[in-house]
């Protein structure tokens, strides 16, 4: 597969990242085009776009397989907005701005009218209208230069957030790795001074937070060996958070470790009675997942009651 041929392709699509030819932005679909797909999938291009695919391929100019569509541009009616930020998620070239819970707006300029945020939108608050830009631009000379400066803009700013996402990506697996890090790594044999309450409680979040990690994955885990790796792995966890939990209590005064002590039990047997419900409900609807869950559940919860019950 040719890169040239490729680039060439994508010089030709307008950039508006839609997915209407059925692939996740524009330059895939140059790639699809460069093996062989058809060249007619593009209703933002239109017929001009297949007509000049058409002369870099050697292909024939087949009519579009759906209807063309004239630049457009997505408009907020913001007194209607919610800030759910599901609009922002799905726009491909970061043209919206908001925040949680506050107003967003769209901003025109950088828009492609991909349509992309209309589904996701909760309360229908958004309209897919005609540019005004494009509707200002008479002339053949200025609706070719309007094409080209929205497709330069729109292939730099989806390639700007296919960037920021891989980064967020990387960002969030190196701290996930280093929280599991700092979750496996021993403990010395000569440990010195025992640790202040604030590390300790710091120590058995992380811990929590890896166990529920490793039970969720021994669900999903179909082989025996990984089963069998994985009941040691939170075997492990269990000893060092009820290791964790006997040096807090040596610091902790009597009448706060019994106070809490009461605090676990309680909370041991609402959870047990939540996953009761639960397994009651999910037996009425014969949802035999939701059975196997709620059995899980009551099993940890049992523990956490037994475990409750031995330290009162």
């Amino acid at each position: 597969m040719s890169v040239t041929l490729i680039d060439a392709i994508d010089a030709e699509l307008p950039q508006t990242q839609c997915g209407k030819c059925g692939h996740p932005g524009c330059r895939p679909y140059a790639e699809a085009i460069a093996a062989g797909e058809a060249i007619n999938r593009c209703p933002p291009g239109g017929e001009r776009t297949v007509v000049r695919l058409a002369g870099l391929t050697g292909r024939p100019a087949e009519p579009l397989a759906q209807p063309a569509e004239s630049p457009q541009v997505a408009v907020i009616r913001e007194d209607e907005c919610i800030g759910c930020t599901k609009c922002i998620q799905a726009c491909p070239v970061d043209a919206i701005l908001g925040a949680a819970k506050q107003m967003h707006t769209v901003l025109a300029g950088e828009c492609t009218g991909c349509e992309l945020c209309v589904a996701p939108c909760p309360v229908d608050c958004i309209d897919i209208v005609p540019h005004p830009d494009w509707q200002m631009a008479l002339r053949p000379a200025d609706q070719e230069g309007f094409l080209a400066r929205r497709a330069t803009l729109g292939r730099r700013r989806f390639e700007a957030r296919q960037a920021r996402l891989r980064r967020q990506a990387d960002e969030r697996r190196q701290r996930r790795e280093r929280r599991q890090a700092a979750a496996h790594k021993p403990a010395p044999e000569d440990s010195g001074p025992p640790a202040d309450a604030a590390t300790l409680k710091a120590s058995r979040a992380t811990l929590a937070v890896a166990l529920k990690r490793l039970e969720r994955k021994r669900q999903r885990t179909a082989t025996d060996d990984e089963r069998r790796e994985l009941d040691t792995r939170i075997a492990e966890h269990r000893t060092r958070l009820d290791e964790i939990a006997r040096q807090l209590d040596g610091q902790t005064p009597p009448a706060a470790r019994d106070n809490r002590q009461r605090l676990a039990q309680n909370a041991a047997e609402q959870a047990l009675r939540r996953a009761r419900a639960q397994l009651a409900h999910a037996e009425r609807q014969h949802d035999t997942a939701a059975i196997d869950a709620a059995h899980v559940q009551i099993a940890q919860a049992q523990a956490m009651r037994d475990a409750a019950r031995q330290r009162h």
